[in-house]
C-alpha cells in the first residue's frame, strides 16, 4: 500500500497541484488531505473515485500494486 501513496503523491505533483487542490477536488480539507497522502487518514473508496476520475484513470491504475 506504501507505493500507492507514493504513487497519488506523483501523480499530485506531476500535474502541479497543491494540497490545496487536491483538498478542493475532494471537498476535504488541505490537512485531512496532507494526512491521506502520509498515511496518516485512510483513504476512503469515494475519495479515490474521485480522484482517479480528476486524473482520467481507473483507481486501479493509481491504488492497485502490480
Amino acid at each position: 500500500m506504501k507505493n500507492c501513496y507514493l504513487k497519488l503523491k506523483k501523480l499530485r505533483e506531476k500535474n502541479n497541484l497543491s494540497y490545496d487542490d487536491m483538498a478542493k477536488v475532494l471537498g476535504i480539507s488541505k490537512c485531512y488531505y496532507w494526512q491521506i497522502e502520509h498515511k496518516k487518514r485512510r483513504l476512503y473508496y469515494e475519495m479515490a473515485i474521485k480522484i482517479a476520475d480528476y486524473f482520467h484513470l481507473t483507481p486501479d491504475a493509481i491504488f492497485f500494486e502490480k
